[in-house]
């Protein structure tokens, strides 16, 4: 579009001036509101001109480990007031850190690394401070799954994250066997001392064959991937002298050829044996059981039953 009497060079510039003003307060309103805000997952540069500016202009940031965030706050200048916001302390501070922002305090969530809530503390705040009308603004950031996910090759048109496995080995197979069928890539977090006994798990229940991504320390000095067969990538593992760093486990879908059927079939199979286990391990009623293996498994009570009912 032409401006009478401007030159092309000063339109130019009265324009990108213009868009900056307007997109300003989009940014970053000075409003009371809980602003969760992605921070880098290893390498300090992976953070948007958009966080900094909410972590300088906040009135306070709620931190996962307040010494763990002072290090980026340093490294940018940023001064903000901090508080801890933990997994230990969020029932108390989460109506503590809601009154604050009730009061027309602007408060920015971050963790140690990520995005507020995936793995971490923050999905107690988020949704006290939206019981509370409080309004609730996403500050995009650095995700370490999604970062692994794209970089693995696997397919991502279709893919599901699950968080950690569990940390004990009869649940940990009982979830691998409820997804064994999955038309889907499968996304994880686990710990290093952990990964080995993991994908010997994936080894017995999915198959030597299946394709597995180890993500480890992505964006960070050591990052590494390992691609290939469950098999191999677990032979790899235990050839070295332990395993350290963050890691992302991601498995391939299963098999065009495996049967539907079977899975379904597996899948009841498995839920029957996991209830009889937990109630023999925990002594709990079937009623205490089944609401344990309906949890493991990410599906409501009643549809662990209807599952139970049609393996009898």
């Amino acid at each position: 579009m032409k401006h009478a009497g401007r030159k092309p060079d000063e339109s130019k510039s009265v324009d990108s001036e213009t868009i900056e003003s307007r997109s300003t307060p989009a940014a970053f309103a000075p409003r009371p509101a809980l602003y969760l805000v992605g921070t880098p997952i290893g390498n300090l540069e992976d953070i948007t001109l958009r966080a900094l500016r909410v972590l300088r202009e906040a009135d306070l940031i709620a931190c996962e480990d307040t010494r763990q965030t002072q290090k980026l706050l340093n490294h940018y200048g940023i001064t903000t007031r901090t508080v801890s916001y933990h997994e230990h302390n969020e029932m108390t501070r989460a109506a503590e850190l809601v009154k604050d922002l009730q009061e027309g305090t602007s408060v920015a969530l971050v963790t140690d690394a990520g995005m507020p809530g995936i793995s971490d503390p923050g999905f107690r705040l988020i949704s006290l401070a939206i019981r509370h009308h409080v309004p609730v603004v996403p500050i995009p950031g650095a995700s370490a799954f999604l970062a692994a996910l794209v970089a693995s090759g696997l397919p991502t048109d279709s893919f599901r994250f699950s968080g950690f496995l569990p940390a004990k080995r009869g649940e940990r197979r009982a979830v691998l066997e409820s997804v064994k069928g999955s038309p889907r890539t499968l996304v994880f977090y686990e710990a290093p001392h952990r990964i080995i006994e993991t994908l010997s798990d994936v080894v017995e229940v999915l198959g030597n064959d299946r394709h597995v991504v180890i993500a480890r320390e992505v964006t960070k000095l050591h990052e590494e991937f390992l691609r290939g067969r469950a098999g191999e990538i677990l032979e790899t593992l235990k050839s070295r002298d332990g395993v350290k760093g963050e890691i992302t486990l991601l498995i391939g879908k299963a098999a065009e050829g495996e049967a539907r059927g079977e899975t379904d079939a597996s899948s009841r199979q498995g839920i029957r044996q996991r209830l009889e286990q937990i109630m023999i391990e925990e002594n709990l009623d079937e009623k205490a059981a089944l609401k344990k293996v309906a949890k493991e498994r990410g599906i409501s009570k009643s549809e662990a039953y209807r599952e139970l009912q049609r393996s009898k």
